[in-house]
């Protein structure tokens, strides 16, 4: 049997592998015969226009939307079983349009098979993700490796001192660490802000 109008939610940091289970999430059905579309946002500009690419290289078909409502109306002109969204923080709508759009979808017999982070780089929770979690029907926490002791990553530090909430970006821009290391972190490039502040008086 089918799975039919489900919510599926893959979350966690950076390089914890959630687009790499959206992937084997669609595969598998595609393999049971579903009829799948995915869709990525149109602010992510990093690899293939018209692909949602992994961070392992895993690539899969796609369409680039601004806003869910698009999708939405997609499904409504199409004979879909399951839609898989990546980077779902990354659009615009307000978390209670989000939840109202799913709940249609899934009253259509649509599965929705999404992946976002579950928190930016302050550690503040995504709103979208963060008002999801609780209507999933499965939802499943990744964690990447702390690239500073190796222990379960908790958090996406962002190398750079742009303090803009959205800034795209992979390996170049961010890293994964656990909680530990990235307090640690956040305290050392706070304190050298201060340093350069105190430089220009």
């Amino acid at each position: 049997m089918k799975k039919q109008g489900r919510l599926i939610v893959h979350t966690g940091s950076m390089f914890s592998g959630k687009t790499t289970s959206l992937w084997r999430e669609l595969y598998r059905m595609r393999i049971a015969n579903y009829k799948i579309v995915a869709f990525k946002p149109s602010i992510d500009s990093r690899d293939d226009e018209r692909k949602i690419v992994s961070h392992d290289n895993l690539e899969l078909d796609a369409h680039k939307v601004e806003n869910l409502r698009e999708i939405l109306a997609y499904a409504k002109n199409k004979d879909i079983d399951c839609i898989g969204i990546d980077e779902l923080q990354f659009f615009p709508n307000d978390p209670g349009e989000v939840i109202d759009i799913f709940n249609e979808l899934m009253a259509m017999k649509i599965t929705i098979v999404v992946s976002g982070l579950d928190m930016d780089y302050k550690t503040q929770p995504f709103e979208i993700i963060k008002e999801i979690m609780p209507i999933a029907d499965e939802l499943v926490k990744h964690h990447a490796i702390c690239a500073s002791c190796g222990e379960d990553a908790w958090a996406s530090y962002r190398k750079t001192s742009d303090e803009s909430r959205i800034q795209i970006g992979s390996k170049d821009l961010y890293e994964p660490l656990c909680r530990s290391c990235y307090n640690k972190k956040m305290k050392e490039k706070e304190k050298y802000k201060n340093q350069i502040s105190l430089e220009d008086i």
